[in-house]
């Protein structure tokens, strides 16, 4: 008899961490499509302590108690697993802590939610499998003396600090899986190498303590600083001509232009900072090299600048016949070939936040909502309301979603959103062409002007059930060889097309057109639809990692007179530094993440996961590798350099949100 309850003692104390894992690998399996990688390792051996923690709790106290508590810790377990799987389905990253402050925002798409479940059933079914076997199959695990207790605890504690000993010391490959657990918060990597749950307790160490210590790779330092040759603060010429040659037949003087940078006394900062974190900032700064002003610099001087973020926009819906005004904009203005629009973590805000600051947002936080107490020098609205420009911004939904009624103003916008002063009419989603119809008298008689749109015309759902837009624009895609939800896709885009050609109508029609630049480029790749749909509409089947994400930047005026091919590597994170070199403005490019485009720095393309791409080589974080450009051998050392750089962008652009660093260097008054 005690032999069988012995063994029924110990099958019921290891259920737990069988159940745990076996959860694990069905997100990995359903989100990431494999399991047998290196994050099989590194997850079972973070499930053992958990299980077996989970199952000595359970079985401390009386038998019914035991049974009730296991109950309810499982069906959390299960229940947190399940909500990542649906919230990967939807998004296509994984929900934190912090976003749990914004619940009742994200409530508002309970369609898409219940959508996301649906679509996640056959996991959702398979994770409920432990929860409904402990409930039929069980009675509980059966409770310990307190003497044998001390096994299972001093089991649980040496296998925790065995899985941290050997995590700490796997430093192999470029991204090594000590930085991902001990230096970083890259939830799409935690959850691949580590599983949910640990995931779970990085977050609450992440959130808890911001300030926990990156550690560079060993091969990693900022680059080399340079000597700055630029104008002093307040000067207006962007180019230096070099001294002319004496000979008679002198060959073409080559220009020899600035670094964008201003007057910033780094040294002083350094001697006078007793704050090691600000320290160790201006130190990093001081030490990074700054791109330098060209041929473009000062091209748009004094146009009025309308920039817009279309919601899910993307090359899909750009289509001479089908999107014609979309068409012109992207191939009569500046043509990006290799334009990068990566996914962040907060989905349309950090999207928003990378494009307007030029920075990369903080893991696990909404990073443009924390902004909104910060000084923010290079909020375009704030820069232009210096020299007169009246300075707008839109928003065709909810105008506290994401709390933009914070964060917005104070980038140097006069707000407006649905409720709070702009009226469209409140369907879901709203109209594109409406907003502009609205807003546009409000500034067209001003000069200058800068306007800030955020669509919303082009949000999931795509379908034509639910989905205003599509709906509204159904009759023009209903010929396409496309699936149902590729053609809501491109009948909301439509949508946005109608806007801009309105927008241009405007403009052309008060003579502005050649005194205004657009600038429009997407929050984020259309999620919304699956893989299989995004490889249906591109016409051939998607890499992952990196064409996913490739999309369009618009940059245009009248005044162009032919377009501007690029060819180099650029994502969003690059928009505002090269806005800001074209409007002439004078700005420190070292204290943004961002380059300017149209400067001769080397291209860095920086993906949310920690991926890369440069003018050399790509690498896959996901799969550790590193791929060069065809015909390119690449130094030792190469690939754990540019992590490195990477690395530091994320590291010092959170600190920049945290420590409100533009306000110690810049001294705001």
């Amino acid at each position: 008899m005690n032999r069988e309850k012995t063994l029924r003692r110990t099958v019921m104390f290891f259920f737990f961490p069988i159940s745990i894992f076996y959860m694990e690998l069905i997100v990995k399996l359903f989100c990431f499509g494999s399991i047998l990688n290196r994050g099989f390792f590194y997850t079972l051996i973070f499930v053992i302590p958990i299980g077996l923690f989970v199952a000595t709790l359970c079985s401390i106290f009386p038998r019914k108690v035991n049974r009730v508590l296991s109950i309810i810790i499982l069906a959390i377990i299960t229940l947190v697993h399940m909500i990542q799987t649906v919230y990967y389905e939807i998004f296509k990253t994984f929900t934190t802590l912090y976003s749990v402050t914004g619940v009742g925002k994200i409530l508002q798409f309970w369609q898409d939610i219940i959508l996301g479940i649906l679509h996640s059933i056959i996991p959702l079914l398979l994770l409920s499998v432990p929860f409904v076997l402990w409930i039929f199959l069980s009675r509980g695990i059966i409770p310990l003396s307190r003497k044998k207790v001390v096994l299972p605890l001093l089991l649980t504690i040496l296998t925790q600090l065995l899985a941290i000993i050997i995590t700490l010391n796997s430093t192999s490959g470029v991204l090594s899986i000590r930085y991902l657990y001990k230096d970083s918060f890259v939830p799409n990597l935690s959850i691949a190498n580590f599983g949910v749950l640990t995931t779970l307790r990085l977050d609450f160490r992440n959130l808890i303590a911001p300030n926990i210590p990156e550690e560079l790779l060993p091969d990693d330092e900022p680059p080399t600083p340079t000597v700055s040759t630029s104008q002093p603060p307040g000067t207006t010429p962007s180019q230096e001509p070099a001294t002319p040659s004496v000979e008679p037949s002198p060959e073409p003087t080559p220009i020899v232009y600035g670094d964008n940078v201003i007057e910033i006394d780094f040294d002083a900062l350094i001697a006078n900072e007793t704050d090691s974190t600000l320290q160790e900032m201006h130190e990093y700064f001081a030490s990074v090299e700054p791109t330098k002003k060209n041929e473009y610099t000062g091209m748009f001087e004094g146009k009025n600048l309308i920039w817009i973020v279309g919601e899910a926009f993307s090359s899909y819906v750009v289509d001479e016949d089908l999107t014609p005004t979309l068409y012109k904009l992207s191939n009569e203005g500046f043509v990006f070939n290799n334009f990068y629009n990566p996914v962040w973590g907060v989905s349309t805000s950090d999207g928003e936040y990378v494009t307007m600051t030029g920075l990369i947002p903080k893991s696990g936080v909404w990073s443009f909502s924390r902004s909104g107490d910060n000084y923010m020098p290079y909020g375009m609205g704030n820069i232009l309301s210096k020299s007169g420009y009246l300075c707008l911004a839109y928003h065709n939904h909810d105008y506290q979603y994401y709390n933009r009624h914070i964060s917005h103003p104070n980038m140097g916008y006069d707000y407006k959103g649905l409720g709070n002063g702009l009226e469209v009419k409140k369907v879901w989603p709203e109209s594109d062409l409406e907003m502009m119809e609205k807003t546009v008298p409000e500034y067209i008689d001003s000069d200058p002007f800068h306007v800030y749109y955020m669509t919303v015309s082009g949000h999931l759902r795509y379908t034509f059930i639910g989905n205003s837009m599509a709906s509204k624009n159904r009759e023009f895609v209903k010929d396409l060889p496309y699936s149902e939800p590729v053609r809501a896709y491109l009948a909301c885009n439509i949508e946005l097309d109608r806007a801009m050609q309105h927008l241009l109508e405007q403009l052309d029609e008060a003579g502005l057109t050649e005194d205004t630049v657009i600038v429009l480029s997407g929050d984020h790749y259309p999620y919304g639809l699956t893989y299989e749909e995004q490889c249906e509409i591109a016409g051939h089947e998607l890499e992952k990692n990196f064409e996913l994400y490739k999309s369009t930047l618009i940059i245009w005026s009248g005044s162009m007179e032919e377009p501007i091919e690029i060819d180099k590597p650029c994502s969003a994170l690059d928009i505002l530094p090269t806005l800001l070199n074209l409007m002439g403005i004078e700005y420190d490019s070292r204290l943004l993440m961002g380059r300017d485009i149209l400067s001769e720095a080397d291209p860095l393309v920086i993906f949310s996961n920690r991926s890369w791409i440069t003018n050399l080589a790509k690498y896959n974080s996901v799969t550790d590798t590193v791929i060069p450009n065809e015909g390119t051998t690449l130094e030792d050392g190469y690939a754990r350099k540019v992590l490195g750089i990477v690395n530091n962008k994320f590291k010092y652009s959170a600190k920049i949100l945290e420590e409100d660093y533009y306000a110690h260097v810049f001294e705001e008054e």
